[in-house]
């Protein structure tokens, strides 16, 4: 479990003051109560953490503290939900009420409006809601129009209708499927940022020839992978399916594929024609380990992403770019499970799932820590969530926003979020121990911030 509680240097006086912090937060609870300790808990904790970076260098038991179980320190953080929320008419304070010293002409400087006086138009509040800035957020920085979607989908068409032309075509040793579009923009999931879509390209595999063998049977031991292994040598030596020359060790190597895919893409499509005909700029990365192409048109930009992928009968694996041991691994896809659950579920009861992970989107792959969170998690977390909260409409929105955010933390917390699909599924187990706790510290000490809002530059 990844602590992102406050650090307890070695080198730390205990008569300092994070002593005086911890014997206040113990003591806390028999003042002021539970409710009102966890409060303080969760602010004074945030502080407590940047006394200690300032105050403490680092040393030999630093890696080792990043181990230790933070469950104490998590257990201020889920007080929070148990604080009955403040109404509305409580923190309500009336337009007139006495002022001392308001008027130096009155005794004792009360307030008085005379009969003649004209009345006093209250001036319009400046502070708005949490609600109403996800609100003005999504409007301003997430949302596009129908015009421009329909533009980048049939600009992801064409660009996908010359690139099949071209592997069917010109690149016989990449015998892929007929290629579709899916993905974000495809789902309507998009920001202003850009419009992310995917082209998945699938491997027709003989049945006879291949098998999947389950992730948990692996040198990964991990159910969210698969290895696709030759079979039937004896009888259809290699050389029988088009795909044996991207065999590695008598499995189809997912990275071999992507390598081949690479430099096709790189190298061998001639990109400045089509880009010519299509007026836009299309430029492949250049990275070895991605699948993308980056297109530039006077009025929408697109992130295309390149999916070799392999059905196997409900499910569907993706080509996993890994380092050994990982080289023949392909990952499970629940993209279009999630997709299909989140739409089901805001058709049934006109819900805002899918403009909350809009939301969560955006801000997150901005931030340099919260970006390493994908977009899969977040809805994983929804669909969780949905079971247990039942209100998705629009006025909830800031509601389910921080739900999110606080489940999210919760579940880096233990280092663990289960798939919604398949509960043996660590959606985190992509992310080393110190992201892990780097993306938990920060969403801790702003989930604790008196302006959410503010903190998330919304």
């Amino acid at each position: 479990m990844a602590d992102f509680g406050p650090k307890q240097g070695k080198r730390r006086d205990d008569s300092g003051l994070g002593s005086v912090i911890d014997f206040l937060l113990a003591n806390a609870r028999v003042v002021i109560g539970v409710g009102g300790a966890a409060v303080l808990a969760i602010a004074t904790l945030a502080v407590k953490r940047l006394i200690d970076r300032a105050t403490n260098p680092p040393d030999d038991d630093d890696l080792k503290a990043k181990q230790k179980s933070l469950e104490e320190s998590w257990q201020e953080l889920t007080l929070v939900k148990a604080v009955p929320k403040a109404r509305k008419e409580d923190l309500e304070v009336p337009l007139l009420s006495p002022v001392v010293g308001a008027n130096p002409q009155e005794p004792g400087g009360s307030l008085l409006l005379s009969e003649a006086s004209s009345v006093v138009e209250p001036r319009p509040l400046l502070c708005l809601t949490l609600q109403e800035k996800l609100l003005s957020f999504y409007q301003d920085r997430v949302s596009i129009s129908e015009a421009e979607k329909a533009l980048g989908k049939q600009l992801a068409e064409d660009i996908c209708t010359e690139l099949q032309n071209f592997l069917k075509n010109k690149a016989l040793d990449l015998p892929f499927g007929n290629m579709f579009l899916s993905g974000y923009l495809s789902d309507d999931l998009v920001s202003h940022n850009h419009l992310e879509v995917s082209f998945m390209l699938p491997l027709v595999l003989e049945p006879s020839l291949w098998s999947l063998i389950p992730g948990e049977r692996t040198v990964v031991n991990n159910a969210r992978f698969g290895m696709v292994k030759r079979t039937s040598l004896e009888y259809f030596p290699r050389g029988n399916s088009p795909w044996d020359k991207f065999m590695v060790g008598g499995y189809l190597s997912s990275n071999t594929v992507n390598d081949a895919l690479h430099k096709v893409l790189v190298a061998s499509v001639n990109w400045p024609v089509i880009s010519s005909m299509l007026e836009c700029v299309i430029r492949p990365s250049m990275a070895s380990q991605e699948l993308k192409l980056q297109v530039a048109h006077d009025q929408v930009h697109l992130d295309i992403t390149l999916c070799p992928m392999i059905n196997a009968g409900d499910k569907t694996f993706l080509a996993a770019a890994l380092e050994e041991p990982g080289e023949n691994l392909w990952e499970q896809s629940f993209y279009m499970a999630e997709v299909s659950q989140l739409k089901d579920l805001d058709a049934s009861d006109s819900g805002i799932r899918r403009r909350c992970l809009n939301i969560l989107k955006v801000i997150l792959e901005n931030h340099p820590f919260w970006s390493k969170v994908t977009t899969s998690p977040l809805t994983h977390i929804i669909l969780h969530l949905s079971q247990t909260e039942p209100d998705w409409s629009e006025t909830a929105l800031a509601d389910r926003f921080r739900d999110v955010l606080e489940e999210l933390v919760q579940a880096l917390a233990k280092g663990s979020l289960p798939c919604f699909f398949d509960s043996r599924i660590n959606l985190l187990s992509h992310l080393l121990p110190e992201e892990i706790e780097e993306i938990g510290c920060t969403l801790y000490e702003a989930l604790a911030a008196p302006d959410l809002a503010n903190v998330l530059n919304l």
